[in-house]
């Protein structure tokens, strides 16, 4: 697969996930922090995990929209954000992993981030033509 093709799949593999978890932190904030890191969140930082979740939306919509023309100016962009992001979530999955029973699935986050960090970095900076 080229690397046009393949960044097209990340992008859409980014779009269809990160909006599922904008809008999981959107809608139930605690719930989905309990899940993953085995504590709830109340007061203020439902209100940022919600401003978060918002943000996480938003690069979600921008994978699902770049994935047609992932070798545009734009696009590009958008898959360098993301690979960003992907750091930056899998950085922070792993420092606050936590102990069990939520520690497996910020472990698992962290992976699923990191490989996608990978991909991304492989499709955008690695040998052979992008477009």
């Amino acid at each position: 697969m080229n690397k046009t093709a393949w960044l097209s799949k990340i992008l859409g593999i980014g779009g269809v996930l990160e909006t599922g978890a904008g809008m999981g932190l959107l809608a139930a904030p605690s719930a989905l922090s309990t899940l993953l890191l085995g504590s709830p969140v109340a007061g203020a930082e439902a209100v940022i995990a919600r401003l978060a979740g918002a943000g996480v939306l938003a690069l979600g919509i921008a994978c699902w929209y770049s994935r047609r023309t992932p070798t545009t100016p734009a696009g590009l962009f958008v898959s360098r954000a993301y690979l960003a992001y992907n750091l930056g979530a899998c950085a922070g999955l792993v420092t606050a992993h936590p102990p069990l029973p939520g520690g497996w699935f910020a472990l698992g986050g962290a992976v699923l981030h990191g490989l996608l960090a990978a991909a991304l970095f492989t499709a955008l900076f690695g040998p052979g033509k992008t477009a």
